[in-house]
């Protein structure tokens, strides 16, 4: 196979679809799609010599394959990161990155506002291994630094949090989690990679949802993980390799063509997010919007340090709690009511009842998720339809 060398003034839209580009002898336009589980060697030393590391050959696509490091590649250009690791989904690649680099002992620190499955594994899972871990509330700098104030092996945040949008000084935590000893690990789903570089606020390491804006069109499942290469190979790819969570090569391939098509389809998506939080924000049935992009943001100025647009992510709350909130999603017809999110349709969610419903309602009001409480991922529809439909949706409300 022939590798496409990537000129370093492309820019993201053209790096999308040309880096880390791979040929077979055949010349194909599109990227192969290798569906084979294993590989065959020349020779039974040349096999050897594959798992000895003495030489470089496909073994098994547990371990590694073709179009995997295609995408693998690809996404490791636009991230400007020296490595990626794939994994079977997004969960995957945050429980990867935590429990490949903790062990016994050792701490953990997160913040509080943290998605459903990602709130377990640090307040469940990891302390059944004999990991200590502690949570800290996102904006609160002086917490931080006490969390912080003691070795501690990983910390583990996002921004912006998923549902309310919170928005966390990631280079100031860097800072102090590196002073501790600790690997800083970022879930930059929300924002995308086009609109926040956490490697270069000080993050160690980057993980996302494939699922969401990377495939974004509601097809396939997969997660990243990127990085500095010497972590990716001593620390995590062994874990990955030898615990299974590998991508399949099928759904990399989706990825890669979906990657094509990310630039356009994340901008026309903010932008449409941009009008829907203007129009929420005017409504009367609407008490509360978050929104990073609009100046009324409780961390406005430092979303727009960090991050280069508001993205596609609205949150928002009606008057009537759980009642109010059920009859405006019942009333819509043409946004879904689905978990997902970072899909070409919009879609909506009530979190105090589905992806955070399992954290309870003390640490819900802690994080300021209210039963009114709604995340809406806005899509590629016409922005008007969208408005038309949100309307029909407080009306509903309003009628109660």
């Amino acid at each position: 196979m022939t590798e496409n060398s990537t000129p370093s003034e492309w820019r993201p839209a053209t790096r999308l679809l040309h880096a880390g580009e791979e040929r077979t002898p055949y010349g194909e336009t599109s990227e192969a799609l290798f569906l084979t589980s294993g590989f065959v060697y020349d020779s039974a030393e040349q096999a050897e010599a594959t798992f000895l590391g003495d030489v470089q050959h496909y073994q098994y696509s547990r371990i590694t394959n073709p179009t995997v490091t295609a995408l693998e590649r690809r996404l490791a250009d636009l991230e400007g990161a020296e490595d990626c690791v794939t994994t079977s989904t997004g969960m995957g690649a945050v429980s990867s990155a935590l429990l490949a680099q903790v062990r016994a002992g050792e701490r953990v620190v997160a913040s509080r506002a943290l998605f459903g499955s990602c709130h377990w594994i640090v307040a469940e899972l990891l302390p059944r291994y004999g990991v200590k871990t502690v949570f800290v509330d996102g904006a609160d700098h002086a917490a931080w630094a006490a969390a912080l104030s003691e070795p501690t092996s990983a910390v583990l945040l996002e921004s912006p949090s998923n549902p309310m949008l919170d928005i966390l000084d990631i280079r100031a935590i860097c800072d102090l989690a590196h002073k501790a000893g600790a690997l800083v690990v970022v879930d930059n789903v929300f924002a995308t990679p086009l609109y926040q570089k956490p490697l270069e606020l000080g993050a160690d390491v980057v993980v996302y949802s494939c699922t969401k804006h990377i495939d974004g069109q509601g097809r396939t499942l997969g997660g990243a993980v990127l990085g500095r290469k010497e972590w990716l190979d001593d620390v995590l790819r062994p874990f990955v390799r030898n615990t299974g969570n590998t991508l399949s090569p099928f759904n990399a391939w989706v990825m890669l063509k979906s990657l094509e098509t990310l630039s356009l389809r994340v901008n026309a998506m903010t932008a449409n997010a941009g009008r829907v939080a203007d129009f929420l924000a005017s409504a009367p049935q609407v008490t509360r919007v978050f929104y990073p992009g609009r100046a009324d943001h409780p961390q406005h100025e430092l979303a727009m340090k960090q991050m280069s647009a508001g993205s596609t992510l609205v949150a928002f709350e009606v008057a009537g709690g759980k009642a109010g909130a059920f009859a405006f999603m019942n009333a819509l017809r043409l946004i879904c009511i689905s978990n997902n999110l970072g899909d070409a349709r919009s879609l909506v969610t009530h979190p105090a009842t589905t992806t955070h419903m399992k954290i309870g309602p003390e640490e819900r009001a802690r994080l300021g998720i209210t039963d009114g409480t709604i995340r809406f991922s806005v899509g590629l529809e016409d922005a008007e339809d969208l408005i038309d439909d949100l309307r029909r949706g407080l009306s509903a409300v309003a009628a109660r």
